[in-house]
């Protein structure tokens, strides 16, 4: 049985529903987004887990199409902020193969309910690795592009500018400057 759960972003979501579902007893395996048991569980016990989960900040999802864009929007945060080899993949391919679903439905799906593209939230999320990056200032900008699959600094570049309206050195040195200014109080 599979279970659809909303919230789930990061590594340390996956042991807090863990946490949930070894304290109820219940053997299950869980990743971002989703939890896979192996034997159904009672309508009681699924109320029970639905106000485990609520009280630290995650929610049921009954199948269907927010519990589909909830999928999305989990399988590109994982793809950008936690996987360590980078983003060498095509996502229409990825997400096709991850859901099971053809690319352009999905697309049009999201676009109708979200009011922007699975790209542009895409685009959005890479941004945001991208400013991580930069402020913690561990990888050069060809680093960082490569790491985030740009095919270029350039492109990362232009990119960035255009969501940020600034260039990748000039939110690094706006970084710095608060960086500095917190450590001299």
């Amino acid at each position: 049985m599979e279970i659809l759960i909303k919230n789930m972003v990061c590594p340390r979501c996956i042991e807090a529903v863990e946490d949930i579902f070894t304290g109820e007893k219940l053997v299950a395996k869980v990743e971002l987004g989703k939890v896979t048991l192996p034997q159904g569980i009672s309508d009681y016990e699924k109320e029970k887990l639905a106000q485990l989960l609520q009280n630290r900040g995650f929610e049921l999802l009954e199948p269907g199409k927010s519990a589909l864009i909830s999928q999305i929007k989990t399988l590109i945060v994982d793809l950008v902020h936690h996987r360590g080899e980078g983003i060498h993949e095509n996502l229409s391919s990825y997400l096709s193969e991850k859901l099971n679903h053809e690319y352009t439905g999905l697309s049009k799906l999201f676009s109708s309910v979200e009011g922007i593209t699975i790209e542009r939230f895409f685009t959005l999320q890479k941004i945001e690795k991208v400013k991580e990056y930069l402020f913690y200032d561990e990888l050069s900008l060809s680093e960082i592009a490569f790491q985030m699959g740009y095919s270029s600094v350039a492109y990362l570049s232009a990119q960035f500018k255009k969501e940020t309206g600034m260039t990748p050195s000039e939110f690094k040195k706006n970084g710095q400057v608060k960086r500095k200014s917190l450590d001299g109080i």
